[in-house]
């Protein structure tokens, strides 16, 4: 039988990948001006969403050198936990 607490971890970090990706995407459409940040449900959900992700994100940005306004760290964050997600199952699976 599969361990439950392991598949629990698993979908939690699933269901924060979907948050980064959900930050990334509202984050784009503001830059492009396509949606606008001074609508309350926007900033609702912005506020939401930075809270959840900039935390994880401020370490990554610290380690990476200036790419000239590029900012990479929420992909590096999205490969972090994607491998963590497969590490779990690799390692308490293969026991």
């Amino acid at each position: 039988m599969l361990n439950p607490f392991i598949d629990l971890l698993s979908n939690l970090i699933h269901l924060y990948k979907l948050c980064v990706l959900a930050w990334m995407i509202l984050i784009t459409l503001i830059s492009f001006k396509i949606l606008n940040s001074g609508q309350p449900v926007v900033q609702k959900v912005m506020y939401a969403l930075s809270r959840l992700v900039e935390p994880a994100l401020h370490p990554i940005q610290k380690i990476l050198p200036d790419l000239g306004g590029i900012d990479i760290s929420p992909i590096i964050l999205w490969l972090l936990l994607d491998f963590l997600a497969q590490a779990l199952y690799k390692y308490f699976y293969n026991i």
